[in-house]
């Protein structure tokens, strides 16, 4: 401690020593400024006013709740305030977020200098809420896109954009957590967060890093007051990219599909699978007729790497996956029983098993069943098969088979097992007939198999 002091001491009398000798120290303290920086990175944000029409009841509830107003006449029309980054000089090519611009009418795009341009929307994804549009423009300056896998809890970080309509403001703080999901913000989650202030009209605009380099598009908050509490959401802009890339080249984004379900290791689940892994994700199930099955993936293999990338939990995968394009080959390392395995998957268009699990099961695609067996006053000793769930707009569903009916008879023959039902449908030629308790009453129902 007293050795940690003297060098301490001598440190200061160096110092001291070295304004005697050079004054013009003590005259120019370090610049803490980042103006040199932002004046690079200003002119890339844009602020947008886009007239949104409502086509939901929802929505145009939500904004009268917001304008305290109970006028049942509210038009159905409102002004959204958003922002958005310049990232294509060239060709105009704006990000923003999809639900500031979704449903809009007219866009109006004011640049930094004053300019006003109407916009054209290229394409947008609501489920990872990244939209682009496009203005026709000369003179335009673009973001420069840094790398958003690079970035790390307690980067410093500038925000900018339009907050409640006031332009080019410019908030700053520290990345506060990455990889943020599971918050139901978006279908696609990997949030960076960070305690740059963020309010409403920032939606869409630059989350940056001390370099000037556009890390993330800025998209929500967590705000019981509609204000910043220091609790702010960005998308990355690499996950932005790829959204981007898909709307350039085709106008929107068709996910493939790779048909199983996933969750994290966790240090149990690792002793467990009797291995030292402590990151990966766990495959819990493997959908039929998927191409994760036809690929030969199996439940309990622990995905480590998706095209290279480093799986570390289950919203790896689903973010992963769900930025690759249908038709996509997948090269996928898990670990199987502590041997690693590589499996190549080729993503399909969802509709696709869809079809190929209807053609199937035509009469009961889409229905969940259970053996069942039950006691009843009204129907006495009771045997057959019990719906769980039917998926809407099925052959099953159009034929008004409903969760807790109870089916007990197929064309007539009676059925006490999931097996027995099967085995009658199979030889059914185009509509079985079903006897089906529902409540006290009994029904019969007829499924065509193709009731389109």
């Amino acid at each position: 401690m007293q050795s940690l002091t003297k060098h301490r001491a001598l440190a200061v009398l160096a110092f001291i020593y070295a304004l005697l000798l050079n004054p013009a120290i003590a005259e120019t303290p370090p610049s803490t400024s980042i103006a040199p920086m932002l004046k690079t990175v200003l002119p890339s944000v844009v602020n947008i006013r886009a007239q949104i029409k409502i086509t939901d009841l929802a929505t145009w509830q939500e904004l009268r709740k917001q304008q305290n107003s109970n006028d049942n006449t509210l038009p159905r029309v409102f002004n959204s305030v958003a922002s958005g980054v310049i990232v294509d000089a060239k060709n105009g090519y704006i990000l923003t977020n999809a639900h500031a611009i979704s449903d809009a009418q007219t866009i109006v795009i004011t640049l930094g200098d004053g300019r006003h341009f109407n916009a054209r929307v290229i394409g947008l994804d609501k489920p990872s809420d990244v939209a682009l549009i496009q203005i026709k423009a000369k003179n335009l300056t673009a973001a420069t896109l840094g790398d958003s896998n690079l970035v790390k809890v307690g980067d410093f970080v500038a925000a900018i954009g339009n907050p409640f309509g006031l332009s080019q403001s410019v908030t700053s703080g520290i990345v506060s957590a990455v990889g943020r999901s599971t918050l139901g913000i978006e279908n696609y989650e990997n949030f960076i967060q960070t305690d740059a202030p963020i309010n409403p009209g920032n939606s869409g605009g630059a989350l940056i890093n001390m370099a000037g380099q556009l890390v993330g598009l800025n998209t929500a908050i967590i705000a019981p007051d509609r204000g910043s509490v220091g609790i702010g959401f960005a998308i990355p802009v690499n996950m932005a990219k790829s959204i981007m890339d898909q709307l350039v080249h085709f106008g929107n984004v068709k996910r493939g599909l790779l048909g199983i379900g996933a969750q994290d290791i966790t240090p149990d689940l690792a002793s467990a699978f009797h291995t030292t892994l402590t990151q990966g994700a766990a495959v819990t199930q493997v959908l039929p007729h998927s191409p994760a099955q036809l690929a030969g993936m199996q439940a309990g293999d622990i995905i480590t790497n998706i095209n290279g990338s480093p799986i570390k939990n289950a919203s790896d995968v689903v973010n992963t996956v769900g930025f690759l394009r249908v038709d996509s080959r997948v090269t996928i390392n898990v670990l199987r029983k502590n041997k690693p395995i590589t499996v190549n998957v080729n993503l399909t268009d969802p509709k696709k098993r869809e079809a190929i699990s209807a053609a199937a099961d035509p009469y009961f695609y889409g229905t969940s069943l259970k053996d069942f067996s039950i006691t009843t006053p009204e129907h006495g000793n009771v045997l057959g098969v019990l719906v769980l769930g039917v998926q809407q707009d099925t052959n099953a569903w159009q034929s008004d088979l409903r969760t807790g009916d109870v089916i007990t008879s197929v064309n007539q023959q009676p059925v006490t097992s999931i097996n027995e039902l099967l085995a009658v449908t199979k030889t059914a030629d185009t509509m079985i007939l079903l006897n089906v308790l529902r409540g006290t009453n009994a029904v019969f129902l007829v499924i065509n198999k193709d009731s389109g």
